[in-house]
């Protein structure tokens, strides 16, 4: 019995070593950091200077922040209300005995496997260019001049046009767990409603969506991280300087942190600041849905 937990740890060792190196210092400086004055991350610990909560009032009595939380929420809100609706409605039709399910899941997953970059660009460049962009010509081609004309890429557009773009990306990724979810529902459940004669709505809603509570939980997890994760889009849609209609918290404090052409003095500890509310915020949600959505409730 020693000798096997002498062989446990010596395996362990290894990889709990690692863990503390590359995810608990980092987690610990960084709380750390955000109640002390460093410039620079990197910075030695013996160049902090303690300022207690300043680091917090500074970020929340900023303006570009206010607007990073806003958009993010919105992001958060009113994707994650578009997302998960398109996402789960495609996963029904797939999972409804619909032929060539395979094809389309994969096609629907398809942006998911390419790159943020590349299809933030095919965005800004072929479905949101005001001369020759999809929708010009689409609107064009029906008449409707107005929207036609609509500037995608200009003022607080820009901010829906980056919306539509990341939601469009993220609905294929949140649609296989939706579909991994539905699938492992007894079909006999089905079976009986079918038999006692209810209709594929009653059977979506009185079946399916109850014993989904568990998939709701994790897909929104999911969301929530990602969402406080939101990074590369904003940098494809203001790729020069950092806009109050795209600005996000993520690259606030990139900018504070490193610096740009709004930013001349560094504040790594206002950027550490940033990345505690961030978690703060993902901790909240978590504990939130899991008080909501019991043990109980994913029992079938």
């Amino acid at each position: 019995m020693k000798k096997n937990k002498k062989m446990m740890v010596v395996f362990l060792a290894p990889a709990l070593i690692m863990f503390a190196i590359v995810y608990v210092y980092p987690v610990i400086r960084t709380i750390l950091m955000s109640f002390f004055s460093v410039e620079r991350p990197s910075a030695a610990m013996s160049t902090w200077s303690f300022n207690g909560l300043a680091n917090y009032q500074k970020i929340f009595s900023a303006n570009l922040f206010q607007n990073a939380m806003m958009n993010i929420f919105r992001i958060w809100f009113i994707g994650g209300i578009a997302v998960m609706a398109l996402s789960l409605l495609m996963a029904v039709i797939l999972t409804s005995g619909v032929r060539f399910k395979s094809f389309f899941r994969a096609m629907i997953y398809m942006p998911n496997v390419i790159s943020a970059v590349a299809l933030a660009a095919m965005w800004i460049y072929y479905a949101f260019d005001q001369r020759f962009g999809l929708f010009h010509n689409f609107f064009k081609a029906l008449g409707l001049d107005g929207l036609a004309r609509i500037k995608w890429l200009g003022g607080d557009m820009k901010f829906w046009a980056m919306l539509i773009a990341f939601c469009f990306a993220a609905v294929g990724y949140y649609m296989l767990i939706w579909i991994s979810g539905i699938e492992k529902i007894p079909q006999d459940l089905f079976e009986a409603a079918t038999i006692d004669g209810a209709n594929k709505f009653r059977q979506f809603t009185h079946i399916t969506l109850p014993l989904l509570k568990g998939t709701f939980k994790m897909n929104l997890t999911f969301w929530s991280i990602n969402s406080v994760a939101f990074f590369v889009w904003t940098k494809m849609f203001s790729p020069v300087t950092t806009e109050s209609s795209t600005v996000v918290p993520m690259t606030y404090m990139y900018d504070i942190v490193f610096g740009s052409k709004s930013v001349r003095v560094t504040d790594a500890g206002a950027g550490a600041a940033v990345g505690c509310v961030l978690a703060l915020v993902v901790m909240i949600v978590f504990f939130i849905m899991n008080r909501l959505v019991k043990d109980d409730d994913l029992e079938y």
